[in-house]
């Protein structure tokens, strides 16, 4: 399952990684809602899976900042 492989990839990234994967995604989406705006876009789908890829990112940071602020 693709989505799966995804969370194992960014599992292994650290947070300064995921904070600019975070960003990435973000300018990504932007650029597809401007194509949108523009008529331009033709593969809406990929809206979905990048909100769904950022959220994953933002779920996983979170948990990590918080699993190491327990550990101190």
């Amino acid at each position: 399952m693709k989505n799966s492989e995804s969370i194992k990839e960014f599992k292994k990234l650290n947070s300064s990684q995921m904070t600019e994967k975070i960003d990435q995604l973000r300018k990504d989406l932007f650029d597809l809602r401007f194509k949108q705006a523009t008529r331009q876009l033709n593969e809406t789908h990929k809206f979905k899976t990048i909100k769904k890829q950022v959220a994953q990112l933002l779920t996983l940071s979170k948990t990590q900042s918080t699993s190491q602020k327990t550990a101190d």
